[in-house]
Parts: C-alpha cells; sequence; structure tokens
C-alpha cells in the first residue's frame, strides 16, 4: 500500500508563535487519521545546500487525503499563524 507524505522544511522565526501552531495541527490531522512521523533538526547537512535546518514529515493514506487536509478550513485557518511564526515549504510525496 502506498502512502503520501507531506515534508515541511522549516525555519522558525518566531518561537512562541511556532509552538502555538503546532500545538493546533493534530487537531487538523485527526479527519484524515494523518500520522506525524518525526520532527528533527538538522545537526549536519552532507551534501548540497539547506537553508531550513528544521523538517516534519506527516503520513497521509494518500495524496487526495494530504489534498484535502491542506485545503481543509481547519488548517487553512491556521495559516496566517504559520507564516507569521516560520518560514516553511510543505511539499506531498508518494511512496
Amino acid at each position: 500500500m502506498s502512502h503520501a507524505y507531506v515534508v515541511g522544511h522549516i525555519a522558525v522565526k518566531d518561537e512562541a508563535r511556532w509552538a502555538e501552531y503546532r500545538s493546533r495541527v493534530p487537531q487538523t490531522l485527526a479527519p484524515w487519521g494523518a500520522e506525524l512521523v518525526f520532527r528533527g533538526t538538522r545537526v549536519a547537512a552532507l551534501g548540497g545546500a539547506q537553508p531550513h535546518p528544521d523538517i516534519v514529515v506527516i503520513r497521509f493514506a494518500s495524496a487526495a487525503d494530504a489534498d484535502a487536509w491542506f485545503a481543509s478550513p481547519a488548517y487553512q485557518a491556521l495559516i496566517p499563524l504559520r507564516l507569521q511564526a516560520a518560514d516553511v515549504v510543505l511539499s506531498c510525496y508518494e511512496a
């Protein structure tokens, strides 16, 4: 069974706002049964340049579910907070 993974590359600008955003995201994932796979902070760049020091990976059952989550009113309401809190590049991958 294939899954879709939303990968976020993150550079935090405001720790307090980022903490608020992070605390509110899980409730937006629940309707899709999405799972937070991991969050991490880079310890070394082994090849190439990556300006964002943090990462998050969220697993969805399908790319359609990932798209529906991103477009949902619940998540869309958090985007202004995310923009204030961090520079984030979100991408979706299938595996």
